[in-house]
């Protein structure tokens, strides 16, 4: 049993996710697992996250992702990319790790070095 927690904002469909979820478990994590795209984060609890990991809300978006173009976010608010990722999980940027030491997106996977 560990007692190291952390928190994974996971889509097994990412192979980012699934290295980053790899990866906390290698450094002895029993990680907490948030399928988001099953349980998608209200808007506030994505700005909450958002925040944490220090990032503006366009760093946490997914504009390659087909639908950002469908809808044309370019130009949209943070308010309205907030309201937007709420309704369409699949544009959420992942995978979003929380630990004891702080909050990130895991992009690079490197990254998530420096909390682990």
């Amino acid at each position: 049993m560990t007692d190291k927690t952390a928190t994974i904002y996971h889509n097994s469909r990412c192979s980012t996710s699934r290295k980053a979820l790899q990866l906390l478990r290698e450094h002895g994590y029993a990680p907490h697992i948030v399928e988001y795209l099953k349980t998608p984060l209200t808007r506030q609890q994505l700005a909450a996250l958002i925040a944490a990991a220090g990032l503006e809300v366009r760093e946490a978006v997914r504009t390659k992702e087909p639908l950002y173009a469908e809808l044309d976010l370019a130009d949209a608010s943070d308010e309205v990319l907030l309201d937007t990722i709420a309704e369409h999980p699949i544009l959420l940027n992942r995978p979003f790790v929380v630990t004891e030491k702080g909050t990130m997106l895991a992009r690079p996977l490197e990254a998530l070095q420096a909390i682990l």
